[in-house]
């Protein structure tokens, strides 16, 4: 599907990029403490899983704010965007390969989760919350011509599917006793995460990537 860039100075751009940004930071730090200590305390792949990939928003979005940094050095911005777009690929590629092997260990082991409410009330806090703030930044990618805007608001994207993923196996596990339902689901994240870390790597820069 298209994005249609918004009518705005490229100045305004970078200011309203940093400012969502800066709240996605700080969304996804308090969103993996919490998903992390509520997924040991439950015994949780999904929910840890689920906090280490705020972990990996965090370092993103700072990878992101050093892209916006450069642009008060002007000029051509294909080369800095190329590095962070490529910076952006490894975490995905990270958490990947992280949450698959956690969740088949999970699986082979049999370990049955605990029921987890306050990861249940997270993940359906972040379903609302992360779609909005990627469909913010993914509007302002071309203003900018920054594939690692779009290719950051991407990983933005994933949080909000992965909230929705770790919600469904918590969710069947407490209703149902579906213990699997938790690794299958962090498995599912994981391929999410490889998807995206392939698409990212191969991203072209966008066509006006030079207009600093």
């Amino acid at each position: 599907m298209t994005t249609t860039a918004p009518s705005i100075s490229r100045v305004e751009a970078v200011r309203r990029v940093r400012l969502y940004n800066n709240l996605t930071i700080g969304w996804n730090v308090v969103e993996g403490i919490v998903a992390v200590a509520a997924g040991i305390a439950a015994g949780s792949i999904s929910l840890i899983a689920f906090g280490l990939d705020s972990g990996v928003e965090v370092s993103t979005s700072i990878v992101l704010a050093w892209r916006l940094a450069q642009e008060r050095r002007g000029g051509c911005m294909a080369g800095y965007d190329r590095r962070a777009t490529r910076w952006i690929a490894g975490c995905f590629a990270v958490l990947a390969v992280y949450v698959g092997y956690e969740a088949i260990a999970q699986l082979v082991e049999q370990r049955a989760p605990d029921v987890s409410v306050p990861g249940m009330v997270l993940a359906s806090v972040s379903v609302i919350v992360m779609p909005v703030l990627a469909r913010a930044k993914k509007r302002l990618g071309p203003v900018l011509g920054s594939q690692a805007v779009v290719s950051e608001s991407r990983q933005t994207e994933l949080c909000a599917w992965l909230s929705a993923v770790v919600l469904a196996g918590l969710a069947l596990n407490a209703l149902l006793g579906w213990w699997w339902a938790d690794p299958v689901a962090a498995l599912a994240l994981a391929g999410f995460a490889s998807f995206e870390a392939i698409r990212t790597w191969r991203a072209d820069s966008l066509e006006d990537t030079c207009c600093a």
